[in-house]
This record gives C-alpha cells, sequence and structure tokens, in this order.
C-alpha cells in the first residue's frame, strides 16, 4: 500500500475568492497528462500551505491530489521541481490578477502603490498563503523573476514620466522587492499597525523619488477593485468552503 494512503489531507487556509477563482478553475481542453499535472500542482499548494514547503514531502503531496507517490515522480523528479511549477501557477495568478486591477491607469506611480499594497493585502487576508508564497519564492526564483517583470514595467512607466527619479534600475527593485517581502512577513506574523500597506506603498514611493506630499496622496488613493472573472464552476470552492466554515 503507497504511504501517502495513510496520510490525511491537511484542510486548506481560505484564499480571497478573487484569487481563488484563478488558482482553483478548472482548466478544459487539457490533455491528461496535462490535467495530471494541474491537479498535482493544485495539491502541492495545499500542502505547502498547511505544511511548509521544507516540511512538506511528496507521499503528503501525492495523497492530497489522490494520488500514487509513483504519479508525482512521473510528473517531477525532485520537491524542488515541484516548487517550480507551483511558483508560476502563482506568481501568473497575482500578476495577473493585479495587472488586471491596474486597467485603464496609466500613471506608472499609482500603478506601483496598487501592486505593493496587493501583496501586503494578501498577507492581511491570508496570512499562511503569504507566508507559503514567499518561501516557494525563496525554493523557486522563477517566482520573482516573473514577478519581476511586471513591477519592472511599472518602474519604467514612472521613470519615463518623471514621476521617479533612481540611480539604477537594479537598486530600485532591490528597494522594492525588499521592501514588501519584508511587509508581508510583519502583516503576516501580525506585527503590522494598521494601514501598514499603504504607509509601505508611500515609503517605495518615496524611496523611488517621489516627494513626500505627492507620494503619501498616491498611495492614500483607494485601491481599484478586481475585476469579476467570467463565471465558471471553480475547483476547491467546496473545500474553501469547509475551511471557512469549520
Amino acid at each position: 500500500m503507497d504511504d501517502a494512503l495513510n496520510f490525511q489531507i491537511p484542510s486548506i487556509p481560505l484564499l480571497p475568492d478573487v484569487l481563488a477563482e484563478s488558482v482553483w478553475r478548472p482548466q478544459p481542453g487539457l490533455a491528461k497528462r496535462e490535467r495530471t499535472r494541474v491537479q498535482l500542482v493544485q495539491a502541492a499548494i495545499q500542502v505547502f500551505t498547511a505544511r511548509g514547503f521544507a516540511g512538506a514531502t511528496m507521499q503528503e503531496l501525492a495523497a492530497a491530489a489522490g494520488m500514487t507517490t509513483g504519479t508525482v515522480y512521473n510528473h517531477f523528479k525532485t520537491k524542488e521541481e515541484v516548487a517550480r511549477a507551483v511558483a508560476l501557477l502563482l506568481a501568473d495568478t497575482l500578476c495577473r490578477r493585479i495587472g488586471e486591477s491596474q486597467q485603464g491607469i496609466a500613471e506608472g506611480a499609482q500603478r506601483m502603490a496598487i501592486g505593493n499594497q496587493r501583496y501586503i493585502w494578501l498577507a492581511e487576508q491570508s496570512p499562511q498563503w503569504a507566508l507559503m508564497t514567499l518561501e516557494v519564492a525563496a525554493a523557486a526564483p522563477e517566482l520573482l523573476l516573473k514577478i519581476r517583470d511586471y513591477v519592472l514595467g511599472d518602474l519604467r512607466l514612472g521613470v519615463k514620466q518623471k514621476a521617479f527619479r533612481i540611480p539604477s534600475e537594479a537598486a530600485a527593485m532591490d528597494l522594492i522587492n525588499g521592501t514588501i517581502t519584508q511587509a508581508m512577513r510583519s502583516v503576516a506574523f501580525g506585527l503590522a499597525p494598521p494601514n501598514h500597506g499603504r504607509e509601505v506603498a508611500t515609503c517605495v514611493l518615496r524611496g523611488l523619488g517621489m516627494e513626500a506630499a505627492a507620494a503619501k496622496e498616491v498611495a492614500h488613493r483607494p485601491l481599484p477593485p478586481f475585476p469579476p472573472i467570467d463565471a465558471a464552476p471553480v475547483a476547491g470552492t467546496k473545500t474553501q468552503a469547509r475551511t471557512k466554515r469549520a
């Protein structure tokens, strides 16, 4: 008997609906092998969130997916390979949904403030998901590289519009990534005061060369809502509902 069958599947922490729709929704039209891979990646997110990347095992991943450990190894040779696949899905979901909420906003500074605050918002809404994302990013740099492309676009737009004055893109990107990553940790661990996202976004804009009053005004604008995803059955909805009631 496969060891995975003796493992109790952990309940998954609640993820905000505007992100859950993208992470768990079915992907029609995939070949059987591709569908299996997607199911394994979704199961890995569940296990990594509950156990942490370091503590998770391939046997637990198999149990969460309802498959044998052998099936897991047919798709992923190592846990690091699984982390890379998880990283790409998380990065795509986060960046795409944040990008969709920025539609129609042409000001690079405001786009930067929105992106900064949305990651901190994730830590407020679902601390375990935020910490899992940070842990996976450490194991799979692909997540940060994909997010980097989106952030860099807003940074360059702000520079072009003369809102930002930076010594180098590399220094600015380290400032942004380091600040937001630490802010997410502070919020997730309950160490941050109210309105931390706005204040952190203000500091980032100041660090990118904006005057204090302008940075505060931009960072304190209301966040635009996430646009709705076209209605479709969403895998994982029942799991989330059970978790919320528990």
